[in-house]
This record gives C-alpha cells, structure tokens and sequence, in this order.
C-alpha cells in the first residue's frame, strides 16, 4: 500500500481534484482510498439514528453494518486526536491511499495550489511536498515536478511517482 497527499489551503481544489482523480485512478486499475482531514466536530450519523443514540448514551465505539457497506465509529471522548500514522494503519489494504489535509504532517504530497486564493505557496516550508498541481506557473526556481490543476493525467502520473509505503509512515 502506497500513500501520498493533497495538500493546500481551503479553497485550492483538493476535493474537487481529487473527485477527479480518483476515477482516473480506477480507470488504470488501480484501487483508491482516502483519509480526509477535518478540522472542526463532523459526524457521519444523523441524530436521532440507533447508532447515533448508542454514541450519545456513551459508547466508544459503533459499528453500523448492512448489505451495502459498514461504517466503524470512534469516539475520542477527550483522548487525543489520532496522528495520521494511525488512521492509515487501520485501512484495509489497497494500492494506493490519497490524503487530503494533514498538511503539516511528514508523509509526500503534491501542492494544491489556486492563485486567486492569494495564500502563500506552500512548498518552499515543506520539505515533504514532492510536486505542484496549480492553476499558474510555479514561482520562479521552484525544481519542483509541476502539471495544471486541470490535467488530471498529469497529477495521477505525479501521484503515482511520488507516492510512498504506508509501513514507512505507520512505523511497521
């Protein structure tokens, strides 16, 4: 299992990208999962639901399964938010993992970058970013591999370049 990043600031096109690539990816055979980043409480239950009433009475954790897919749900209950290491380790095995967020994290990624977002550009601080997909010519002296944001061939051909081992990223 292999795993590289998206990483940019809100508003660059992570998610819209990567609901492009992940097709393209497919499409070469290739099987994808994610793991996205939230930075705020989200929840994947809906009040009111047996799962959600079996949380909110105090469970760590609910696991809701059916014909269709299953769903594991930990709560954290004040512990500390599990590093990235971590929630790697816990996918079941595919060829290759994409990480949207985590930005501050060690693991390869690929710069999202929208210049009318007017944020700072991100690899010159982040050894870790491996390449730029952007809707303008990177700053002069860059080196680094670029495409469009655009050219979702390009970025799943960077993608698969410059992703890692997951075992190098969760210590096994």
């Amino acid at each position: 299992m292999r795993v590289i990043g998206l990483a940019g600031w809100s508003g660059a096109g992570k998610t819209t990208l990567l609901t492009k690539l992940i097709p393209c990816l497919r499409e070469r055979g290739i099987g994808v999962s994610t793991v996205k980043h939230a930075h705020h409480e989200f929840d994947v239950d809906r009040p009111g639901k047996d799962s959600w009433l079996h949380r909110e009475a105090g469970a760590e954790q609910v696991l809701v399964g059916s014909v269709r897919r299953w769903a594991l749900m930990t709560e954290l209950r004040g512990a500390p938010e599990p590093g990235l290491g971590f929630l790697l380790s816990r996918l079941s095995p595919v060829d290759l993992v994409v990480v949207e967020g985590f930005k501050r994290d060690r693991h390869p990624k690929i710069e999202v970058h929208r210049a009318a977002n007017g944020k700072p550009w991100l690899h010159p601080d982040d050894p870790a970013i491996r390449a730029v997909a952007a809707d303008a010519p990177p700053p002069p002296g860059c080196g680094l591999p670029s495409v469009a944001l655009d050219d979702i061939a390009g970025v799943a051909e960077l993608a698969l370049r410059c992703a890692v081992d997951v075992e190098a990223l969760v210590g096994g």
